[in-house]
């Protein structure tokens, strides 16, 4: 791995199936931090998976506001009428609205902007991570480029971070002293037992966003690469003869994962976004007795 004054050329192997998932740091600094923070005592300031989570950001904010801008005409009817790729986002948008809502309740209005963009932001990551660009040019200006976002176990326990604190943060907002109560449901004589598990469930809540989402997305690119090493391994180990058939055969398998990995990647985001209303229901809706709003759920 050689270092240009902060920047660093990982020293990548084109043949390594499994390079495409894995960080190639583009510039790091040195930090004296706990090992989490700081593997190997630098911190990662840029990498190619962090360019593809800013490129993803930049393809939502260019292109989500003209998908949405489209409408039927210009008559004050037709201004209210989306068409074309607009008709699939506003159906995203209310179908994410319509889930929401049994958790939310009446503060479904209040936090439904950050669940869309919760859901379109990792929905935009996982697709473009399954874009092979480092596969068809493996170095570009001499790093690597390409890369899925949601592979780093960094930024998926960062988007649940965000989810934590919208749950503690609106919790001691909506609810106060209730909200730090419900910690200790029990009586008195046993909350040293029961509070150390309710923080402990808190806690799980959020490691569970994190690691559903960075695994899911783990697994299905590995699969996909232990197909690809299969077509290298059978082609240079059977011949072109022999060898070909069974490429054939687990390049047809690949593709099959792949048309399984979008689905994953729609599949994924949703259910981020579906347990990230679910837990931030559970903080701000304390008391769920009311009948008009059962009855409406």
């Amino acid at each position: 791995m050689e270092s240009f004054g902060g920047f660093i050329s990982p020293g990548y192997v084109a043949d390594d199936p499994l390079s495409h998932i894995l960080q190639h740091p583009l510039k790091v600094i040195e930090a004296h931090l706990p090992g989490p923070f700081a593997p190997n005592g630098v911190v990662t300031v840029l990498s190619d998976q962090i360019v593809m989570m800013i490129v993803a950001g930049l393809l939502l904010m260019m292109f989500l506001p003209l998908f949405v801008r489209k409408r039927r005409d210009n008559t004050e009817t037709g201004r209210l009428v989306p068409t074309g790729s607009g008709n699939f986002i506003e159906l995203v948008c209310q179908y994410l609205r319509d889930v929401a809502r049994p958790s939310l309740g009446k503060h479904t209005d209040r936090f439904i902007k950050y669940l869309w963009s919760v859901f379109f932001f990792i929905l935009t990551m996982n697709l473009i991570g399954l874009v092979p660009v480092g596969s068809v040019m493996p170095k570009a200006f001499g790093v690597h480029i390409g890369g899925t976002p949601t592979t780093n176990i960094y930024i998926t326990a960062t988007l649940a971070l965000l989810t934590f604190i919208l749950m503690v943060f609106n919790g001691l907002r909506f609810g106060g002293k209730e909200y730090l109560a419900h910690f200790a449901p029990g009586p008195w004589w046993i909350a040293p037992l029961i509070v150390p598990v309710e923080i402990i469930g808190t806690v799980a809540k959020v490691v569970a966003l994190a690691l559903r989402l960075f695994a899911a997305n783990v697994a299905g690119h590995i699969l996909l690469a232990v197909l690809i090493g299969m077509v290298v391994m059978s082609l240079k180990s059977l011949g072109m003869v022999f060898g070909l058939p069974v490429a054939l055969l687990v390049v047809a398998g690949s593709v099959v994962i792949s048309m399984v990995e979008i689905f994953v990647a729609f599949l994924q985001a949703f259910i981020f976004t579906y347990l990230s209303a679910l837990f931030i229901g559970m903080s701000v809706n304390l008391h769920h007795d009311d009948p008009a709003e059962a009855g409406a759920h």
